[in-house]
């Protein structure tokens, strides 16, 4: 009995040593995201207008699934399509944690989302209320001076002394700064009032800003109460970041006017949205395109943005011309660019209806 003791403890070793060197492969994070294509996961289930118009088509926003590389991810990214693992700091901070990384996205998400409402109900024609509180800051640069004395969360009041309302705003009144000169703000921090004197400074050299200065604020945006009439709800569950802007407004607006832009189509797309209607350059624009195509989407909407070459459009139809999709990929700048091509393809449905309505009655006159 002894030697069968003697003899399989080896192979327990050898077995919890697999499986300690299985957990390390499987479970220790390299300093990597993964992501790959998500879902489309149609906007009439997250967003409800009350007393909204049905829609005979669907609005789809596009997913990535991200998360940390494990070296079985990085392999797998290694040696297929369409996933990738980027270096953590191409998406993280100075001192950012995955947690507080993944916090900023939330944040950046409800900001589009309340963008989207506004351009909505512009266009559409309905009342909402605005409200302004301020600027609410989000994160602070390190190295600028801003560091020094504001931090996320803090809400800016005032710029020396005169109330200020949007990020817009201060961004104008701020820029003819030059770098060490002082800025006195006004902010609430923890429901209290207090004053700071803020260095303007110029911004790191591997942000890529070529010199340019600034107040040392990253992402910040314009806090503010806005009652929408009639309601509106978005429910958009863990879906983080600000790229499902654009998407977010054409439901929005097709829930509130009579006709269905949709038409009876599946369309999908993504893009950043202001509240003036202008479409923004997003990340991972091919996942998102092999996303909408596994779903048998019909039209994509793309940013056709001029920040980087390629643009967003560009690659978008690279990727569709590479999947052999039929889903048509539409270039957008703005709001009404998509608005307007899903009227016309309205038209030419209601068109074509029309003749072959002809058609048939005079068949049968015949």
């Amino acid at each position: 009995m002894n030697d069968r003791i003697r003899k399989g403890t080896p192979r327990r070793w050898t077995a919890l040593i697999v499986l300690a060197v299985l957990l390390v492969v499987t479970q220790i994070p390299l300093p990597y995201y993964y992501s790959q294509p998500g879902d489309a996961a149609p906007l009439g289930e997250m967003i409800s207008v009350d007393s909204g118009n049905g829609e005979v088509g669907e609005f789809y926003l596009t997913t990535i699934r991200q998360r940390r590389a494990t070296i079985p991810l990085f392999i797998w990214a290694k040696f297929s399509s369409y996933r990738e693992v980027v270096p953590t700091d191409a998406f993280l901070l100075e001192d950012e944690t995955d947690e507080e990384y993944f916090h900023r996205q939330t944040m950046l998400m409800d900001s589009a989302q309340e963008a989207a409402k506004i351009t909505a109900y512009e266009a559409a024609g309905f009342p909402f209320d605005v409200k302004f509180q301020g600027i609410r800051v989000t994160q602070v640069i390190e190295g600028m001076d801003a560091a020094n004395h504001l931090k996320e969360g803090d809400l800016i009041t005032k710029l020396r002394g005169e109330p200020i309302t949007t990020l817009e705003e201060l961004n104008s009144l701020l820029a003819d700064e030059k770098a060490g000169e002082e800025v006195e703000l006004t902010i609430k921090r923890d429901g209290a009032t207090k004053d700071v004197v803020v260095e303007m400074d110029t911004f790191p050299a591997e942000m890529g800003q070529y010199d340019k200065v600034g107040l040392g604020l990253l992402y910040p945006f314009t806090q503010r109460d806005v009652t929408f009439d009639p309601e509106v709800t978005i429910d958009a569950g863990a879906i983080g970041g600000p790229s499902a802007g654009l998407m977010f407004s054409l439901e929005i607006y097709n829930q509130l006017i009579e006709k269905d832009l949709t038409g009876g189509l599946d369309v999908a797309g993504t893009g950043t949205i202001d509240e003036d209607g202008n479409v923004g350059r997003i990340g991972g624009i091919d996942k998102k395109i092999v996303a909408a195509h596994k779903a048998g989407v019909d039209v994509f909407f793309a940013p056709d943005d001029d920040l980087a070459t390629p643009s967003n459009y560009q690659i978008a139809v690279k990727t569709a011309e590479e999947l052999g999709t039929d889903m048509v990929v539409i270039p957008v700048k703005e709001f009404n660019d998509a608005v307007s091509y899903l009227e016309n393809r309205l038209k030419e449905k209601t068109a074509v209806q029309e003749d072959s309505l002809e058609l048939a009655a005079f068949s049968f006159r015949l």
